[in-house]
């Protein structure tokens, strides 16, 4: 998916909303766990009640390859399931070098092998050029670097002094030297709104994927306030708040309801802040 087709997306919806799949099994409504495929039966319900208001899905990979190939094969079908007119992230944060980073990106990226077709993946920046540029080769697809996320332990690392800048800033700045942001996003975390105006003077052109509103307490409003550009450029993540709005039978109509309340102020934010 081109930059120019996710932005036609998000204005097509009026939305920028990311849905997470983090499809924990014992968080499941007891009545699916009787299905022959329990995680996909939830995926799917969940994307059928959430589809015409989310503009992109996340699944986390951990919560399908804690089931071997079982989880894989969810996983697969899960994919195949999402609409194709949806931006698709593999919440992967894959990070090694050379070779192993190149069979990581066709893990997720060339459905010849592995069976997986997404259009992205999240890749940690520790490693260095070496660890990201193999993901920047695949036509079409893009890489999702973690520059500040939103977990407790990111100030151990990402906020250091590194020279005159914080390592954060330097990642945003370096990257930018490895692929445009026609490949390249940035995993900035909601609850970090704070900081979005420097992210922006560095990455004014770059798509952000910002976890942490809902369940995690981060305001949209400021997100959208100091990360939106010309195209948005925003991707707007909830996972718990929406896919476990109720652990009932209604599971997937209460999902649609907290859907349709984000869609619906994104839509606000949309009128307010889009740079014309």
């Amino acid at each position: 998916m081109t930059k120019q087709e996710l932005f036609g997306q998000i204005l097509s919806k009026k939305s920028y909303l990311c849905v997470g799949l983090d499809t924990d099994l014992q968080k499941l409504p007891k009545h699916l766990l009787d299905t022959e495929d329990p995680i996909f039966e939830f995926n799917k319900q969940i994307i059928d009640a959430t589809k015409q208001y989310a503009v992109a899905y996340k699944p986390n990979i951990a919560f399908y390859e804690a089931f071997g190939a079982k989880g894989w094969e969810s996983l697969q079908k899960t994919l195949a399931y999402i609409p194709k007119e949806c931006f698709t992230i593999a919440d992967a944060k894959r990070g090694d070098i050379g070779n192993t980073s190149g069979l990581y990106a066709r893990a997720f990226f060339d459905p010849n092998s592995s069976g997986l077709d997404f259009d992205s993946v999240t890749v940690a920046p520790y490693m260095g050029e070496d660890s990201v540029t193999p993901f920047l080769t695949f036509p079409n697809k893009w890489v999702i670097l973690l520059a500040l996320t939103s977990n407790g332990g990111s100030k151990d690392f990402q906020t250091l002094s590194v020279g005159d800048k914080a390592l954060f800033e330097e990642v945003l700045t370096k990257s930018q030297e490895w692929g445009t942001d026609e490949q390249l996003m940035y995993v900035v975390g909601a609850t970090k709104a704070d900081m979005l105006a420097q992210v922006r003077a560095l990455a004014p052109e770059h798509f952000l994927l910002v976890p942490g509103v809902g369940a995690q307490g981060g305001s949209l409003e400021e997100v959208s306030k100091y990360g939106m550009n010309s195209t948005c450029g925003l991707l707007v993540n909830s996972s718990r708040a929406i896919i476990y709005a109720s652990s009932g039978e209604d599971f997937a109509e209460k999902a649609a309801e907290e859907a349709q309340k984000v869609q619906a102020e994104m839509a606000q934010y949309l009128d307010l802040y889009l740079k014309k």
